[in-house]
């Protein structure tokens, strides 16, 4: 039998501890090691218990949970599963735990809410199983701000786009690779699994930390030079095409391999509209969204990039796609973006793959 996922739970409030506690000691395969109110207490407990995943809110008294989680990724790269509040202070809070490691993040249901408390409960047993799997390499200590690359020769061209998909460990590399964009970079269309609450945090902060525009996706919006575009977090974010160019289409509908906002959507409609004329690039996430998606865009002529294994947090959306034969390169997270580039300059210039 395989060892139980050892689990800490680090959370000011006694109730949603002992909550916590419950929830995942009913869960098979899971065990809670330790408890902790703050995180000094959580320091020693994590040392005596060396956890397989910790569970970490952001407000909490004497140190608040993204200092802790930025010295758990500097120190001990364990990986962590935020629960925070719901405000828009708890999602800003929230994207900058991703940007800083957290493998992901759960919201807490307001305290009335028995149906949402329910669905938590399983969402949150469901992500400590994944963050279980994570790869995390330590931190950079002040990496500096990097130097964005050159436009390419053809970005101002309206006949092509770049489109990305990914999961969990996106957030990190979705902003590793924005932030190596020029600011009149080509158009971007971006799907990352992520819950609605979260998504405009999330692309206000890529909007002031790297060179180009970002903005969540809205229907009919013109995809256009400079301008990167995020899917809403309970909606599809497709690419349309009419006499004037590519624009975004927002769609309702059911979940698309086990996910709304879904990668695969994204990708089969730039299969549909853009054929060759696209770049694909899958990062990092599980399961195995997206990978029909980057298929269709690869027998349509597109070049496509996946992250390996060896720089992703879950190497299971890429792993899939390659398998499929969607893939037609893949590379470590920090030759993405100049490959990206290189291949959007290319095409017209390469028979179809």
């Amino acid at each position: 039998m395989p060892r139980p996922i050892r689990v800490v739970i680090v959370d000011d409030s006694s109730l949603m501890r002992e909550m916590l506690k419950d929830i995942l000691g009913n869960e098979a395969g899971m065990e809670v090691v330790g408890v902790a109110r703050d995180p000094f207490e959580a320091r020693e407990v994590i040392k005596a218990t060396n956890p397989d995943v910790i569970t970490l809110d952001v407000e909490m008294p004497r140190m608040d949970g993204l200092a802790f989680l930025d010295k758990i990724m500097t120190l001990r790269p364990t990986p962590v599963v935020m629960v925070s509040s719901l405000t828009q202070e708890g999602s800003d809070a929230t994207i900058r735990a991703l940007e800083l490691g957290a493998v992901d993040c759960v919201a807490k249901p307001d305290g009335s809410d028995g149906h949402r408390f329910e669905t938590m409960a399983a969402e949150l047993a469901g992500k400590i199983r994944i963050a279980a799997t994570a790869r995390l390499g330590m931190r950079r200590v002040n990496p500096g701000a990097p130097k964005p690359l050159a436009t390419p020769r053809k970005a101002g061209a309206g006949n092509r786009f770049i489109a990305i998909g990914a999961s969990t460990g996106g957030v990190e590399r979705i902003r590793d690779v924005l932030a190596m964009m020029p600011a009149d970079c080509p158009p971007i269309v971006i799907t990352q699994h992520m819950g609605p609450s979260y998504v405009p945090s999330f692309a206000t902060r890529l909007d002031k930390q790297t060179p180009p525009r970002v903005m969540v996706a809205a229907n009919g919006a013109r995809l256009v030079q400079g301008t990167v575009y995020i899917a809403p977090g309970d909606r599809h974010l497709a690419v349309v095409k009419d006499g004037t160019g590519f624009a975004c289409q927002i769609q309702d509908g059911p979940q698309v391999s086990g996910h709304r906002p879904s990668v695969d959507v994204l990708f089969q409609s730039v299969a549909r509209v853009a054929g060759n004329h696209a770049v694909g690039v899958i990062l990092s996430g599980m399961g195995r969204d997206g990978a029909q998606g980057m298929k269709a865009m690869r027998d349509a002529g597109a070049f496509t990039i996946g992250e390996t294994e060896a720089s992703c947090v879950v190497y299971g959306m890429p792993r899939a796609a390659k398998e499929l034969g969607g893939v037609a390169i893949e590379l470590p997270l920090g030759q993405i973006p100049a490959e990206m580039l290189r291949a959007f300059d290319a095409i017209g210039e390469r028979p179809k793959a």
